[in-house]
């Protein structure tokens, strides 16, 4: 152990707690500035984990990471995002639609692949990167800054002192859990079934790596191709729906499946490779993202339904931010709480701007617009550069976002709607919807 304290404890000026994407991305780019980092993993990699469609907007940060053309080849790459329609056809928002030139691409991954990648690579970086390693407890002294963190590891227990505390746990939420922070979202609430499936049909030419986002009667499920044949597939229901599972969750999620005929279609000759998983409370945040000396990044400090792919972007976009800032304020202690709420102010705007459409995407109206898409003054380049992770510090695509909102508004309000449609589509009428602005 490196830069052990005068009683025993192990110092470092920095503890990740977390080993997934948005614990090894912030522990690699701090090692890369000079501190000496300590990053603990309570799993050994691989381990399963779901997650694993990339946006175009992670393919600077894999590059800024040195770990593009790693990620490359265990990749399948993503050129856009399609939406079935009526008749069984379906629309293609391709990223290189993007207003700001984004990359025209991304990856679908294995993320037991994905994630030990970037853990070996933070390693390489300088990360003191352990695994098996678990956070027991994490004391506070009276100004509310971490004072000691407890670890349980393969060479027993130990105490670390670190000068920040950053939390990238996940679910678990350590942080989060320990100060009571962590809040179910109550605007979306979700669970979610999912496996991985062999011989399940894909997309015709260079769209056979595009994720395929479904529409059920009680929420929405993806289709995601990964290396060897395999389809990451997962329902994404309403807790009442997922009441119905009754203990069978492989017999819910095919039945689910097969209530969407052309994802049963596509299931014809397919076969499950891969336990079925299933998880609740999908949806949660953390009322603030920072204290005294204390960082939340990725998931540890807000998880959105993952309509559109937006996890491990979120969860690396939040950890490369969280690593300048980090910077600057172990730099200048007395700016850091300053340093910490302009952090979470950008991360949170950007944020909101997925949570909008995920509120409304299984609405009559989202439906309609998403299958009749029209570039009116760049609204549908703007929600292509949504689709690509474009939504921090992108004014261009920000007013845009503002337009479509309007139009869905109008649209859902009902009495302008059918004037509305028919100005933007030329005079055709939509069927009477039955939501809310």
């Amino acid at each position: 152990m490196r830069n052990s304290a005068t009683d025993g404890a192990v110092a470092c000026d920095v503890l990740v707690a977390g080993g997934g994407p948005a614990g090894s991305a912030v522990g690699t780019l701090l090692a890369r500035a000079g501190w000496n980092v300590v990053m603990l993993e309570k799993s050994e990699h691989p381990r399963f984990h779901i997650g694993e469609s990339l946006l175009p907007m992670n393919m600077p940060i894999l590059e800024r990471l040195g770990v593009l053309d790693k990620v490359r080849a265990i990749g399948v790459e993503k050129r856009g995002a399609d939406f079935p329609t009526e008749g069984g056809n379906y629309n293609v928002f391709h990223f290189d639609r993007a207003l700001r030139g984004s990359s025209r691409y991304a990856f679908q991954v294995k993320r037991e692949e994905f994630d030990q990648l970037l853990f070996e690579h933070a390693r390489e970086a300088g990360v003191d990167a352990r695994e098996l390693t678990r956070v027991t407890r994490v004391a506070f002294d009276a100004a509310g800054r971490p004072s000691s963190v407890d670890a349980t590891g393969p060479e027993g227990d130990y105490v670390l002192r670190p000068r920040l505390l950053i939390d990238a746990t996940g679910r678990d939420t350590l942080v989060g859990g320990a100060l009571k922070l962590k809040r179910r979202n109550r605007q979306h609430q979700s669970a979610a079934v999912f496996s991985h499936f062999r011989g399940v049909s894909r997309r015709p030419g260079e769209d056979a790596g595009n994720i395929t986002i479904y529409r059920h009667a009680h929420g929405w499920m993806w289709f995601i191709p990964l290396r060897e044949d395999v389809m990451s597939i997962g329902a994404v229901c309403s807790p009442e729906y997922l009441k119905e599972r009754g203990g069978d969750s492989e017999g819910f999620l095919m039945r689910t499946i097969h209530s969407v005929p052309e994802a049963a279609e596509r299931m014809a000759a397919s076969e499950r490779c891969a336990d079925v998983h299933a998880t609740g409370n999908y949806a949660y945040e953390c009322t603030r993202m920072h204290g005294p000396g204390w960082l939340l990044v990725g998931d540890a400090y807000a998880f959105v339904d993952p309509m559109f792919s937006s996890g491990v972007f979120l969860a690396m976009h939040s950890a490369e931010q969280a690593a300048h800032a980090a910077d600057a304020a172990l730099r200048e202690p007395a700016r850091e709480a300053a340093i910490f709420g302009a952090l979470q102010k950008s991360f949170d705007a950007g944020l909101d701007e997925f949570k909008w459409f995920i509120y409304r995407f299984t609405t009559p109206t989202m439906k309609h617009l998403f299958a009749n898409p029209r570039d009116f003054l760049g609204v549908e380049r703007a929600v292509v550069s949504m689709l690509a992770g474009d939504v921090f510090d992108a004014r261009p695509v920000l007013w845009r976002l503002r337009i479509f909102r309007v139009i869905y508004m109008l649209a859902a309000l009902g009495s302008l709607r059918d004037r509305v449609f028919g100005w933007l589509r030329g005079g055709a009428a939509v069927d009477r919807v039955q939501d809310t602005p």
